[in-house]
């Protein structure tokens, strides 16, 4: 049967260099993997195929005889009579085990963490495990509108694992005794098949140390104890609701003695009651009076410093909105402000005395319009 071109798989020119082919193996593995599409035979044959080809093209030796031969074949060399650039039969991969050299290694970087990490496996030791980040902590914060334009300063108390002060964080026991890892027999590494093809990966049960260390009692080999603790926090003026803050160091200890994680506060910011906040800019409505709509007034606004003088030029109508510089959120970033935004809504009095009627009728004889004419056009 005609084999397929493994350039053509991979999707590169035959002058394409071993960053180019790996690139390519690694953005087909991510979309054809079996892990990342379950049940889904298809892909499953793709990624086999594609396997075969970077198995090929990233050996240097057995590229040169595809190259010149068109395939592979397991002794090394042609058979009697071969030569040319042939077709792409003579080498059939299936029952080869793909597990060393650059295929094991960019299998355990692409996969790893479908099985728990992509470290290589360190040689068998008896001192304690390899030294990891755990995860960081989410908190969630709820904060004031007004404490999120200014920022503020608050505690909190959180639950978070810190370093057990029996191991000193290493989660071994104090004799540091080991046995061999019954996963995988000492060898820091799994085999899993698929198909007629076999991969070796990283031992999530050892992290690839090949052995088992005796637990700590205190920390029962997390390296780790839960610590109730009050936490000062700062929170930055001109945060907003979906915010995240970051407090480097607070979060959860590391493994073995490793780095701590981070703290991160989700910060959920309440509505007020005539501020709305619009990114940096802030709105509100404010009611004007007909008389102050007409003729025009200098009045006083609520912005989050205060108030402020904003003057309504005559004839203003009910909607316009008009902007105070600088009166909004400030910039995360420093150094820049929003706006305010004033939307003002002209709010007419009750009339009930026929002094005031007779009023309204004279200045309408005296100012005669049609608050409808440009509606009426349409339909005449």
């Amino acid at each position: 049967m005609q084999k397929e071109d493994y350039y053509q798989l991979l999707g590169v020119n035959k002058s394409a260099s071993q960053d180019q082919i790996k690139k390519a193996y690694k953005k087909l593995a991510r979309k054809y993997h079996p892990d990342v599409n379950p049940s889904d035979k298809k892909a499953e044959e793709m990624f086999k195929k594609i396997s075969q080809a970077y198995a090929i093209l990233s050996d240097a030796k057995k590229r040169q005889q595809y190259d010149q031969f068109g395939a592979v074949f397991p002794d090394g060399q042609p058979p009697p009579g071969a030569g040319g650039t042939g077709g792409m039969g003579g080498f059939d991969s299936e029952g080869y085990d793909f597990t060393g050299g650059s295929f094991s290694d960019i299998f355990s970087d692409l996969f790893g963490a479908f099985r728990g990490g992509g470290k290589r496996r360190r040689q068998r030791t008896t001192e304690p495990p390899m030294q990891q980040r755990v995860t960081d902590i989410m908190y969630p914060i709820h904060i004031g509108f007004m404490d999120a334009i200014r920022g503020i300063s608050m505690e909190i108390q959180l639950t978070r694992q810190v370093s057990c002060s029996v191991c000193n964080g290493t989660g071994t026991s104090a004799d540091q005794s080991v046995h061999e890892c019954p996963e995988c027999k000492g060898t820091g590494q799994v085999t899993r098949t698929l198909g007629d093809m076999k991969f070796s990966s990283l031992c999530g049960t050892c992290n690839g140390e090949g052995v088992l260390h005796s637990a700590c009692p205190a920390c029962r080999g997390r390296g780790t104890v839960p610590s109730e603790e009050r936490i000062r926090v700062t929170i930055p003026p001109g945060v907003d609701s979906g915010a995240k803050v970051r407090v480097a160091g607070k979060g959860n200890g590391g493994i073995s003695g490793g780095p701590s994680g981070d703290l991160f506060l989700a910060v959920n910011v309440a509505e007020h009651p005539i501020f709305k906040r619009e990114g940096h800019h802030i709105h509100i409505n404010v009611p004007i009076s007909v008389t102050e709509a007409a003729l025009g007034a200098k009045i006083e606004v609520p912005t989050v410093d205060g108030t402020s003088s904003m003057k309504v030029p005559p004839g203003t109508q009910s909607g316009q909105v008009f902007r105070l510089r600088e009166k909004g959120a400030p910039s995360l970033r420093g150094g820049t402000r929003g706006d305010e935004l004033v939307e003002v809504k002209v709010v007419v009095p009750p009339v009930q005395d026929e002094r005031s009627k007779e009023i309204l009728r004279e200045l309408e004889k005296l100012n005669p319009s049609n608050p409808r004419a440009d509606l009426l056009r349409y339909v005449s």
